[in-house]
């Protein structure tokens, strides 16, 4: 018989998670579940911050990515997945949350830093960036990265407490 304890249950440490999203000023990350998302103008950031990494992500997520993400271990998730048991399986120093709403949800508790690059955006309707959160995550600001300056688009840096 095994016995689970709360300490062999948690992904390690040392494992960085980090939530990244490019979302509208509103807090919308896409207007519909099966949206490619052309009005983001980070993805070379998005690429050179995530290469190399594994990215988790939700199946409606990976249904918009359509040539996939070349250089990145993808992990699609479903509802049944339990985030602990994905994050105890990467063997890397870092892993990307890259969405849909109900993903960044289901890992939020899990979270050690939120890179959000914030558009000129405002939707009236959509995908929120988390759509239902068990707990407030407390962030400190790590570092502001330009990304277009003149259009007013940065990506904010925090780590979550």
């Amino acid at each position: 018989m095994t016995i689970n304890n709360k300490k062999d249950s948690l992904p390690p440490k040392t494992l960085e998670v980090i939530g990244i999203a490019a979302v509208t000023v509103n807090g919308y990350i896409a207007r519909h579940s099966r949206e490619k998302i052309l009005w983001s103008k980070d993805l070379s950031l998005f690429k050179k911050q995530t290469k190399n990494c594994p990215v988790i992500m939700g199946s409606n997520t990976y249904k918009t990515l359509g040539d996939g993400l070349p250089g990145r271990e993808m992990i699609v998730v479903n509802r049944t997945d339990g985030p602990v048991d994905i994050l105890r399986r990467i063997d890397k120093k870092r892993c990307f949350v890259i969405g849909g709403g109900k993903t960044y949800s289901k890992f939020s508790s899990y979270l050690t830093h939120l890179y959000l690059t914030i558009h000129p955006m405002v939707f009236k309707r959509g995908i929120r960036l988390f759509t239902k959160l068990e707990r407030e995550l407390l962030i400190s600001f790590v570092r502001l990265v330009p990304v277009v300056e003149e259009e007013g688009i940065f990506q904010f840096q925090f780590k979550v407490e």
